[in-house]
């Protein structure tokens, strides 16, 4: 992710941030947490221009506003004081995707929010000569195979490194570095779900949307809509409250048990589609994440398919 887009996410995320302070001050008491996270998306949030923070604006609370709805207990009156916090980057390497998390201690209540800006991407995981995705995903270390088809491909890119090439310096990137790695990730994945069974797609999805259920909230500044997704995977969004009602029940999505395919997207060289049962569909891009020529690459992984339980609203913003 390039530093703009880095910063332009803070920002968003800050966005969300004193929006929702602003809007439950005026029902209930709230405080916010500033903590380290706190100062680097203010930073983030001064460098916009007054267009641009009236734009965020706008975008977070057509987003807040159906929150709002969904969840009654972040209104509803009690003698506690709700609390909000952005959660630092490690959170999310620790299994935890959550950016701005909305929390009463008084009752043992918490929901966080997925906050994403003009993109849809779930993770931006690697591949390297050392990482083991196996382990550092879903704790199953890779095998001695997938060690033996990397590391080819891995010596090419450091004698290339030790050059000082660019990427656009090799003469086919895509035959010699994406799909052999491609392909050793894509066997080892097959070769891990067959020993573990129906462990692997549930533990990939875990890893994928992490520990915890939350709000995807996306702003989508060409359309001008924010789009909230509900990943209500263990039943803990959407509780109701004493005195105010939600406005609709959310379903509680079942996790995969099977792999049905893992494939080449059609004329594609750099981009598999693991598709599992229940609806959910991903693919996964892998890419060269600079100009220099490095010994790792990054995956830019997106959802391109949801159960039908994973509910979607688009909210308009003028």
């Amino acid at each position: 992710m390039s530093n703009k887009s880095n910063n332009q996410g803070r920002a968003y995320e800050f966005s969300y941030l004193i929006t929702l302070y602003e809007e439950i001050s005026k029902i209930r008491p709230v405080k916010i947490e500033k903590n380290s996270s706190f100062y680097a998306a203010e930073r983030a949030w001064n460098t916009l221009t007054d267009y641009e923070k009236t734009i965020y604006k706008l975008s977070s609370l057509a987003g807040i506003n159906a929150i709002f709805d969904l969840e009654p207990l972040i209104l509803e009156n009690g003698c506690d004081i709700l609390e909000l916090k952005i959660q630092s980057d490690d959170k999310g390497k620790e299994g935890d995707v959550r950016d701005v998390l909305i929390i009463r201690r008084g009752i043992k209540w918490e929901i966080g929010l997925s906050v994403k800006h003009n993109h849809f991407a779930v993770k931006h995981s690697r591949l390297s000569k050392n990482l083991d995705f196996g382990n550092k995903w879903y704790g199953i270390e890779c095998s001695k195979q997938y060690w033996e088809d990397i590391k080819p491909i891995f010596e090419y890119l450091d004698i290339e490194k030790q050059k000082d090439s660019k990427w656009s310096d090799l003469p086919n990137k895509e035959d010699d570095v994406y799909i052999p790695l491609l392909n050793a990730f894509k066997d080892e994945l097959e070769r891990q779900n067959n020993m573990f069974g129906q462990d692997i797609p549930r533990l990939m999805i875990e890893y994928l949307l992490g520990e915890f259920d939350f709000y995807k909230v996306i702003g989508i500044d060409s359309k001008r809509i924010t789009q909230i997704q509900s990943y209500n995977l263990r039943g803990t969004l959407n509780k109701q409250g004493n005195n105010r009602k939600r406005s609709m029940e959310l379903p509680i999505s079942a996790l995969p048990t099977r792999i049905v395919s893992l494939e080449y997207k059609p004329n594609s060289k750099n981009t598999l589609e693991l598709y599992l049962d229940g609806g959910w569909q991903f693919s996964f891009r892998i890419h060269n994440a600079s100009t220099k020529v490095e010994s790792s690459l990054k995956f830019d992984i997106q959802i391109i398919g949801m159960p039908t339980s994973i509910i979607s609203i688009d909210c308009r913003w003028k």
